[in-house]
């Protein structure tokens, strides 16, 4: 488990990185392209969004890995300990639920609920089979030729990864948790750092 979460680590730092590199790459030729030479690439604008929802939904999980999702933990840290440690343990398994659910509802059918079905999963995998394609976005002529759109698969690949990597980050958070390893699944000190930043109007 040690070794499976230091690989996932290894490789979501670097996808962050490489998404951070390709946003201000395009970004950056696309100034020099329009200005310097009366050019650039039609799609840059919609490809830089992509690439930014990407970021968005992989910085999830690395947010949960950190312990940098804000909250408001004022009401639980009223309770005693052992309460406080159920509520923090609640939270997690709410947030693995979560996920869960928006990876595939299907699981939600075992209730009785008859609107248990799709999720990110089928939501992309609708659109790989039927082979849509991004309107918006057009690949390089020099690469791939004339009109060829960037299939819509691609561009939602990240909501089913990013979900997934949510659930797997969710779950370790909530093993720390429980071994005491940590407080809460978020990172939260509102209450003290307002009433620190504003001791001296309080004393007052």
């Amino acid at each position: 488990m040690n070794k499976l979460s230091k690989t996932v680590d290894r490789l979501e730092e670097d996808f962050i990185a490489i998404l951070l590199g390709l946003m201000v790459i395009v970004t950056f030729t696309q100034v020099v392209a329009r200005y310097g030479f009366n050019s650039g690439w039609g799609s840059a604008l919609e490809i830089t969004q992509v690439l930014f929802a990407w970021l968005i939904l992989f910085g999830m999980s690395y947010g949960i890995k950190q312990g940098i999702h804000l909250g408001v933990d004022i009401l639980i840290r009223k309770f005693s300990k052992p309460v406080f440690k159920a509520l923090a343990i609640f939270g997690a398994l709410a947030c693995i639920v979560y996920g869960i659910t928006f990876i595939s509802a299907e699981w939600i059918s075992l209730f009785g609920f008859e609107s248990g079905k799709g999720g990110a999963w089928k939501y992309w995998k609708l659109f790989y089979d039927a082979g849509f394609s991004m309107e918006a976005i057009s690949l390089p002529e020099f690469i791939y030729g004339p009109d060829e759109r960037l299939p819509r698969w691609v561009a939602y690949l990240m909501l089913p990864i990013g979900l997934v990597l949510f659930v797997f980050r969710c779950t370790q958070a909530l093993y720390a948790i429980i071994t005491g390893d940590r407080e809460l699944i978020i990172a939260s000190h509102e209450a003290e750092e307002l009433i620190e930043n504003n001791r001296n109007i309080v004393a007052d």
